[in-house]
């Protein structure tokens, strides 16, 4: 039987990079995925790939009458929503701290923080309700070992991981698992904004500083979230995986 079998999941930032490789790698063991994204044609696009039952969305998760939106059209289509993966993400280029705007700044806190509040307001009294689920946010090795000149994204994925650490003591009595993927700089869209210059030599740094020698994939990261997704992580809650090649060492 596969792994997510009759589970319905709901994957936001799912049109491109770590999103995308977890919405395809959920449906290949079975579950039904709702593809969310601010990209409409990007999220059309997986769920073609995806077929069967998935439904594409699109979503602003930064906005709460987008992910009420998101909610409803999951529930409406399937009835139920067991999985929740808080993917979507935002950050400045990479640069001295002072130099990153306000509006920059306020995004990154919209995206990478008050999503994950706003989903877990429309989530967490559907799976209260259905005896459980399981909520998987994306933070970064950013959050554990800070990278030079991007403060503010660091910041906001050190929230995740204390964020994730303190819902899943209070959900627990609920039946809801919380945990949270440490990426390392990965082969995404959102690479170029990391590393600045997006250059052949720019990447081979960048993979230099990680042990195993290479960026992570979104293959890398979508099998970390199938198995904490899975029954095989039943006693798993409240951690921060570090996807990473050994980068946080």
């Amino acid at each position: 039987m596969k792994r997510l079998e009759g589970k319905v999941a709901v994957v936001t930032g799912a049109a491109s990079g770590f999103g995308e490789g977890i919405a395809r790698r959920f449906a290949e063991e079975g579950a039904t995925v709702v593809v969310a994204d601010v990209n409409d044609r990007g999220a059309e696009r997986v769920r073609d790939a995806i077929g069967g039952e998935a439904i594409a969305v699109t979503a602003d998760v930064s906005r709460r009458s987008d992910v009420e939106g998101l909610v409803y059209a999951a529930r409406s289509a399937f009835g139920r929503i067991d999985l929740m993966v808080n993917n979507a993400g935002f950050t400045h280029r990479k640069g001295d701290l002072l130099t990153v705007d306000e509006p920059s700044f306020d995004l990154i806190g919209a995206v990478n923080m008050k999503a994950i509040y706003l989903s877990t307001l429309a989530v967490v009294p559907i799976m209260e309700r259905a005896g459980g689920g399981v909520i998987i946010n994306t933070a970064s090795i950013a959050g554990i070992r800070p990278q030079p000149g991007l403060t503010w994204y660091n910041a906001s994925k050190g929230w995740v991981i204390a964020a994730t650490k303190s819902m899943a003591v209070e959900l627990a009595p609920r039946g809801i698992r919380v945990n949270c993927i440490c990426p390392a700089s990965g082969e995404t869209p959102m690479l170029p904004m990391f590393i600045g210059k997006d250059t052949p030599a720019s990447r081979a740094e960048i993979a230099a500083d990680i042990p195993l020698g290479r960026l992570a994939q979104p293959l890398d990261v979508a099998n970390a979230a199938l198995w904490l997704a899975s029954e095989e992580a039943a006693f798993v809650t409240g951690i921060a995986l570090e996807v990473d090649g050994g980068s946080s060492i």
